[in-house]
């Protein structure tokens, strides 16, 4: 299966196995920040309470380019806590890939770049028993991770509360970042998205980010201004 990071932020992982459009973490900066803060850290455990970026789940469905099997994902983007009044800042990226007729399931995520690759990650649902994903390739604005699962750990999230997913930093610190899970069995149950509303949400929030993005742009290059700007001359008497 191909797999492609997209440059619409709507829906995580749209495109990272079936389609082009949709996709996470597209606009670099809130990803590879918080990876640069990470390995900032000294070693020891970080651990950070994501909440959705998205209102609620997405599922798409759609045929295999390879397989031409149907499959469907469930997908949310996750993030850290703004100010008040903003919105979170996309950090990471997970989908539910439901193949049609089988019972092997996947777990995909889109990671920030900066994390160790060779130990995997570790996944549990709410109390459950661990179990382990391995990164598949990395882009510039995140890498992706996957871990094949029975239906049954599917079915375990539909009721959990959260998903605790544990990777590791450059420095060889534990990060462990919870992500809430609620809903999600509604969705993944539920009908898919309209083609045409996806592409009206994903063209959407791509707007808002561009503005979000060019406002910063703004206030950057005023705040410079106001620092290089030279102090008034004294008035003579």
């Amino acid at each position: 299966m191909s797999t492609h990071i997209s440059r619409s932020c709507a829906i995580a992982l749209a495109g990272a196995l079936l389609f082009v459009g949709g996709g996470a973490l597209a606009q670099q900066a809130p990803a590879a920040g918080a990876a640069q803060q990470q390995q900032q850290q000294p070693q020891g455990p970080i651990a950070a309470e994501l909440v959705a970026v998205q209102p609620d789940w997405t599922k798409v469905c759609g045929a295999d380019p390879q397989t031409k099997k149907e499959m469907c994902y469930t997908t949310r983007d996750f993030g850290v806590s703004a100010k008040e009044g903003e919105a979170p800042q996309p950090l990471l990226a997970l989908a539910i890939y439901d193949p049609k007729g089988d019972d092997q399931k996947i777990i995909r995520l889109l990671l920030p770049p900066g994390l160790m690759l060779k130990p995997g990650f570790r996944f549990s649902i709410d109390k459950g028993a661990p179990e382990s994903g391995a990164f598949e390739i990395c882009f510039p604005n995140g890498c992706f991770a996957e871990a094949k699962v029975k239906k049954t750990v599917v079915d375990g999230m539909k009721k959990a509360e959260k998903m605790t997913v544990v990777v590791k930093n450059q420095a060889n610190g534990e990060v462990t970042f919870y992500l809430p899970l609620a809903n999600f069995g509604k969705a993944f149950d539920g009908p898919a998205v309209d083609p045409k509303v996806l592409e009206e949400q994903q063209k959407k929030l791509q707007e808002e980010l561009q503005k979000k993005a060019e406002d910063e742009r703004k206030k950057l290059e005023a705040q410079k201004g106001a620092a290089t700007s030279p102090a008034p001359a004294a008035s003579k008497k």
